[in-house]
């Protein structure tokens, strides 16, 4: 059983929604947020990265930078660009890119699941990371930016979402990236209550994105959970802002990797070593069309890589991705990439930008080669999450982006 609970939003005036409206913190440096926000005074950028307020050389987690995202935030609700949903709701969130439709459902959801295991992560958290969120909630009081949730589709599900979006929209806008985002409230107990019973019968819910901010709105209930002689488990702090889609709408891109150089090979030394665990044929592009399958682009050409049989566990969730396959069969012995969190001759590139980001980056960068991936599916990501595992670092980019700012879950009745 799945608890979704609806709350009273703080969200922004119809008319500036498109104006309000941000990246995820996570996405944006804090110059390019810096430079997004110039001149517009009531982006949320100025909520979610408030160092971009203050002197650039100012240590982003310095007290200063959370009291003045709380600053701002008030800021926003005293001159009614954030006005507070009168009745607990929950919303509906569409986003398409392209020919891609996906469609959410803004909740919170419970931190007790969470720590019960109900809500199923894959990734390990850092704690540096985990520390940010925590104190952006504690000074700004609500829940900022929503974790991307996931579950297996439901059909009852999917036609009350289907009724409910027939209906006109709140918001529906289209941000420079070419993305449409709409959004309707929905405050209609009967509908309201109808969708939060239909959750009772879904067994789990996946992180697929923010594992930090749901591991910091666990961390955030616990403290407020033991400072209250008087807590009952309803309380504001016990959930926390969420989208939850259902996994056939999801699209997971690759994530792909560079290296700075060939760890002292020379070309034909470091063919040799790949070849003994891969077979490589030239390849007239770098996009694999395969599971078990990469593309590698070095000294101006595509090699297509495939993973040879017997040189990997196909049977385990975690050792079985193709992340895990090109990590201990090619970054690892022969790259020297052995940790590939805290290299710097590593880096990663979401797909999204492009194979044509990987051969930028070679042909005129500090990079001497590139791998393309094949993406991790979802059901990969729900085998690992499902037999409690971790994912190796960097394994799924998830596409489009959640906007925050559209809708604010206060901590808070």
């Amino acid at each position: 059983m799945v608890r979704i609970e609806p709350f009273r939003a703080y969200r922004p005036a119809r008319e500036l929604a498109e104006r309000v409206a941000s990246p995820p913190y996570d996405v944006l440096s804090s110059a390019e947020a810096r430079n997004m926000a110039a001149g517009n005074d009531i982006s949320f950028l100025h909520v979610n990265k408030p160092e971009i307020d203050l002197d650039p050389d100012l240590d982003p987690y310095a007290p200063e930078v959370y009291a003045k995202g709380a600053e701002n935030l008030r800021r926003l609700i005293a001159d009614g660009v954030f006005v507070r949903e009168p009745s607990p709701a929950l919303y509906l969130y569409r986003q398409q890119m392209g020919d891609h439709v996906q469609t959410g459902i803004v909740a919170g959801a419970s931190v007790a699941e969470y720590d019960a295991g109900v809500i199923k992560k894959h990734e390990h958290t850092r704690k540096v990371k985990e520390d940010d969120r925590t104190r952006h909630i504690e000074a700004t009081n609500v829940n900022a930016g929503p974790v991307f949730l996931a579950y297996r589709a439901d059909p009852l599900i999917d036609g009350l979402v289907e009724r409910l979006t027939a209906s006109e929209a709140t918001y529906d806008f289209v941000t420079p990236d070419g993305i449409r985002h709409t959004v309707w409230v929905i405050d209609e107990p009967e509908s309201r209550d109808r969708l939060v019973a239909a959750f009772a019968d879904v067994p789990a819910l996946y992180v697929a994105d923010g594992h930090h901010r749901s591991a910091s709105a666990a961390r955030v209930c616990a403290e407020r959970r033991g400072a209250n002689p008087e807590h009952t488990g309803n309380e504001p702090y016990n959930f926390f802002l969420s989208v939850v889609f259902p996994h056939d709408q999801l699209m997971i891109m690759d994530y792909n990797r560079v290296v700075r150089d060939l760890n002292g090979l020379d070309r034909n030394a470091f063919l040799q070593l790949v070849e003994e665990r891969f077979e490589i044929e030239a390849g007239d592009g770098g996009k694999p069309t395969a599971t078990h399958e990469f593309g590698m682009f070095l000294d101006g050409r595509w090699y297509r890589l495939k993973a040879r049989a017997g040189t990997y566990v196909g049977d385990d969730p975690v050792r079985g991705l193709d992340v895990a396959i090109l990590q201990e069969n090619l970054l690892a012995p022969v790259l020297g990439i052995g940790d590939p969190r805290a290299d710097e001759r590593i880096d990663f590139v979401g797909g999204i930008r492009g194979l044509e980001e990987l051969e930028r980056l070679v042909d005129t960068g500090p990079w001497e080669v590139a791998f393309a991936l094949f993406p991790t599916s979802i059901e990969q990501l729900f085998a690992v999450a499902d037999a409690g595992l971790v994912m190796p670092p960097k394994s799924t980019w998830f596409e489009p982006k959640l906007r925050s700012g559209l809708i604010v879950r206060p901590l808070e009745d």
